[in-house]
């Protein structure tokens, strides 16, 4: 008996290409993954260098250059502590928005700015449960009007966009997409400037304490802001872990195996 071995094939060569090929991607994926992640480490110490400034004031906040470019986006997560009074005809209730895992409200208000008459800011002020059995139902959110209240929160953009049917009741308590009612899916800050005319920021100020001067029982359990560095670093274990995996299968099968099962065929 000798022992001989198969000759390399077209079989061979196609599984060879095909699992170069697979390492060559997922270990590119791997490395975008963790470019990603460097990104947002560096966006996250932008955020973290930005939440240590001192906190800006209502006066302030509206004279950065920014302002009048339309980059906000420049100051989110700034601290601000601003004095001013409630415009609760202007209340707007965003819906189906969660909080600890529960469904309901949060109440946006603007903040007539005082010493800024032109001034006005639409505020973030929490979150409150909505009432089931009557969807149509507006939360009793306690808004004194004429009173000048103190609020200390933090710069953001716009409130997130949630996905919406069209052809939404625009009615009052309906749920219009961007129309004239309390209940609302999302809120746009051009359009609701152009609603109700108000000079308002191209920003919004999430509340983080009680209003001092006007208690309004809103929860305010905002999630941490964070980059999600976390989740990039995952995936790129994943995809390293796969190109990784298709190496070892290859060598077994393809390299290892040839040598320690070789064919045997009887001699001539």
């Amino acid at each position: 008996m000798t022992t001989v071995r198969r000759p390399l094939g077209l079989r061979f060569w196609l599984i060879t290409l095909a699992t170069v090929a697979g390492m060559l991607v997922t270990a590119s994926l791997g490395r975008w993954q963790l470019s990603r992640a460097a990104q947002k480490e560096a966006l996250q110490a932008m955020l973290d260098a930005r939440g240590r400034m001192p906190a800006m004031d209502g006066r302030v906040l509206l004279s950065q250059p920014t302002m009048a470019a339309a980059k906000a986006e420049t100051l989110v997560h700034r601290a601000v502590v601003l004095e001013g009074r409630w415009l609760p005809e202007h209340t707007v209730y965003l819906d189906n928005r969660q909080m600890n895992g529960r469904p309901g409200f949060f109440v946006l208000t603007p903040l007539q700015l005082v010493g800024t008459p032109s001034g006005v800011v639409l505020v973030q002020r929490g979150w409150v449960p909505r009432n089931f059995q009557d969807r149509t139902q507006l939360p009793q959110v306690q808004t004194p009007q004429d009173v000048v209240v103190r609020v200390v929160g933090r710069v953001a953009a716009a409130p997130s966009r949630l996905y919406e049917f069209g052809g939404g009741d625009s009615s009052a308590g309906g749920h219009g997409a961007e129309g004239s009612s309390r209940i609302r899916q999302n809120l746009d800050l051009a359009a609701f400037r152009t609603e109700t005319g108000l000079a308002l920021a191209p920003l919004t100020v999430v509340q983080t304490g009680e209003a001092v001067g006007a208690g309004d029982g809103l929860q305010r359990d905002w999630p941490v802001v964070g980059a999600g560095v976390d989740k990039h670093y995952g995936y790129a274990f994943q995809w390293f872990g796969l190109c990784g995996l298709m190496a070892l299968l290859y060598v077994w099968f393809q390299i290892v195996r040839r040598f320690i099962r070789p064919r045997s065929q009887p001699a001539p």
